[in-house]
């Protein structure tokens, strides 16, 4: 059972009214109600349930500033992907190499981080010249992507 039980019961009578799936309907009822009341947001515009989820994805999996094991929940590795994206410089475009040995800091699995940056498009890179660069515009995500990365793009530089 949800602890949000009234909330729930919201996201099945707007399904009814909609016919949205309810992953559709919790979407436009969550951004519905953050538009309308700032008392679910801290001061920054962070909803504190994801602030929460952050804190305690990072004191799990990267205690000390490295990565201790990679997440099976991809909303967690989202969380992950986040904090390693800020050890790049934005103005700053990197080879291949470059890259992996900013990744292998945090994981050994560094090949495995540079993908995930990668299909996220956190990171951009050129296949033809091996060049990467820190995605300045994340483009809007879709399908299983928009889930997994709502809300954590405050977190972004």
């Amino acid at each position: 059972m949800t602890k949000d039980k009234d909330f729930k019961r919201l996201v099945r009578s707007r399904m009814t009214a909609t016919g949205e799936n309810f992953t559709s309907a919790r979407a436009a009822l969550l951004g519905s109600t953050a538009a309308e009341g700032a008392s679910e947001t801290d001061h920054a515009g962070i909803d504190p349930r994801i602030a929460r989820f952050r804190t305690k994805t990072l004191a799990t999996f990267m205690p000390e500033g490295r990565i201790i094991a990679i997440p099976t929940k991809r909303r967690a590795l989202v969380v992950l992907l986040v904090e390693v994206l800020a050890a790049f410089d934005a103005d700053r475009i990197y080879s291949e190499k470059q890259v992996n040995r900013v990744l292998a800091d945090f994981h050994p699995d560094f090949a495995r981080l540079r993908r995930e940056l990668i299909d996220y498009r956190l990171l951009e890179r050129n296949s033809h010249t091996g060049q990467y660069w820190v995605n300045a515009n994340p483009p809007e995500h879709t399908g299983s992507q928009a889930q997994e990365m709502a809300g954590l793009g405050a977190f972004l530089r």
